[in-house]
């Protein structure tokens, strides 16, 4: 008797949240010869350690993995330390710096301690590229590139845009799809998985292992998850990220931050509602059954509750509450201690010089904007004028939108 569910409950499960399934027959007929064999299928995530940190996008495709591993299946983790060296030029408009092995390594450590919050160490292997693409001497990678010409190469979308453009499309990049190519042949992946914007990569997978003698992958994909902006990708450069191992407290306040056209797409994505449930959702806030913010406030703490366990979601709610509701300030808040250099011979600090010194704003200049714009409140009253000058005091809090918030000490 198998160890594994049924071909078609498997199936159903597995294209649950996909965008593109290559194919969902092959899916099948992988999934059923698994069953017979009583053996795990192979099922491959490639991830370039290009930043140390992991945030909620990328949980979508490890969320996937580990509902492979819940159905008995084989994660490979490939860290790709080779092809970071290049950087994934996918949606791109222009080359990515390079980055050092060092900086690599520090972010692939990083990157596999978060990782195994969401996968589970058990049926998971991890493996680094560079261990075989390191290996390959000059004749192996022409070999490799005979197997593709460069007219399909930059049939790829954003090859083609950026040649149009006359923008700047290194040699190296065209490599990287080999490169991520070669990988699924050296694992033997009986399934590839990545964002919709990988199709390309994950396709010329399957061609390379055809070309190889070994059965061709089957690719899925699955959606980008939009940013706290509801525009973009989430994406920590753009600042539209939640980030899995921010406090509890901040990550349930930028949940509450999304639009209310994200809550359905955020509960598909980043929970374990079931389509059903988001639909039976969605309709009761298009007809007023339900707040949006009542069910916003229900995807964060679920979210939240993931990644810190119940108590601390039930304390993050609580405290949101606190300080929105109840307008409040929040129990735990950072310190900035102000010492006699800060301050001018009369014992002030000009309102804008404040904010900056407590790290509330990336600049001095946006400091002064914020100040301008009234966006900063300092021991709770509103600032109009950046050069406005504040007596600092032991406890006193300074404000900086609805959710930064700092104490002050005088030192």
């Amino acid at each position: 008797m198998s160890a594994f569910a049924p071909t078609a409950e498997q199936v159903e499960a597995l294209l649950r949240g996909t965008s593109n399934v290559i194919s969902p027959e092959e899916l099948a007929k992988k999934i059923e010869r698994s069953r017979q064999q009583n053996k795990p299928m192979r099922v491959k995530l490639g991830i370039d350690p290009t930043t140390p940190d992991i945030h909620l996008g990328h949980t979508v495709p490890l969320r996937k993995l580990r509902q492979f591993q819940d159905l008995g299946h084989t994660v490979i983790l490939i860290i790709g330390d080779a092809t970071a060296m290049i950087g994934d030029p996918t949606g791109r408009s222009a080359t990515r710096p390079r980055l050092t092995a060092e900086q690599i390594a520090a972010n692939a450590k990083t990157y596999q301690d978060q990782f195994f919050k969401i996968v589970s160490h058990e049926r998971c292997e991890v493996v680094r590229n560079a261990d075989w693409l390191g290996k390959l001497s000059f004749g192996d990678i022409v070999s490799l590139t005979s197997k593709f010409t460069v007219a399909r190469l930059i049939e790829r979308d954003d090859f083609a845009k950026r040649l149009k453009a006359g923008e700047p499309l290194g040699l190296h990049e065209l490599l990287y799809p080999l490169m991520q190519g070669y990988d699924s042949v050296m694992v033997k992946a009986d399934i590839e998985i990545g964002a919709t914007e990988q199709l390309y990569n994950l396709l010329v997978g399957r061609a390379l292992q055809e070309s190889e003698g070994q059965e061709p992958q089957v690719v899925m994909t699955l959606p980008i998850l939009v940013g706290l902006d509801g525009k973009q990708k989430m994406s920590k450069s753009l600042g539209n990220h939640v980030g899995i191992t921010e406090s509890p407290v901040e990550m349930f306040g930028k949940l509450m931050s999304i639009p209310d056209a994200l809550i359905v797409e955020y509960m598909r994505s980043l929970t374990k509602t079931t389509e059903e449930a988001a639909m039976a959702w969605q309709g009761k806030m298009k007809s007023g059954e339900l707040n949006p913010r009542d069910a916003k406030a229900e995807v964060a703490r679920e979210i939240v509750k993931t990644y810190h366990g119940a108590v601390e979601s039930v304390r993050a709610s609580a405290e949101f509450d606190r300080v929105f509701k109840e307008k409040q300030a929040p129990t735990d808040m950072a310190e900035v201690t102000l010492v006699a250099a800060d301050l001018a011979a009369d014992g002030t600090i000009e309102a804008g010089r404040l904010v900056a010194k407590a790290g509330l704003a990336p600049s001095n200049r946006e400091a002064f904007r914020l100040a301008t714009d009234g966006a900063v409140t300092y021991d709770g009253t509103k600032v109009s004028d950046a050069r406005a000058k504040l007596t600092p005091r032991t406890g006193a809090v300074l404000q900086v939108g609805p959710r930064r918030f700092v104490k002050i000490r005088v030192g």
